[in-house]
């Protein structure tokens, strides 16, 4: 199983000066997304293209996955 986060969100987000603030009220991201975000929680894949669009950046800027380390190698499901 693959675990994903947003640490690279938060990072972009202080390189371009765009604040969660900002997210909600000039963009139109709801505050329940924010939420998800926050809590590292599943997000649509059309907010992670909103996201791209609102930083001008790639879902590598916004997401990062990282594989299980309770798995075995070579192991699937």
């Amino acid at each position: 199983m693959v675990t994903f986060n947003y640490q690279p969100l938060w990072k972009t987000m202080e390189q371009k000066n765009i604040t969660t603030y900002t997210l909600i009220f000039k963009h139109d991201i709801p505050s329940k997304t924010v939420y998800n975000l926050k809590h590292n929680k599943s997000i649509t894949m059309y907010t992670l293209g909103r996201l791209c669009e609102i930083l001008d950046c790639t879902p590598n800027d916004v997401i990062a996955f990282e594989p299980d380390r309770n798995t075995s190698a070579g192991h699937t499901s």
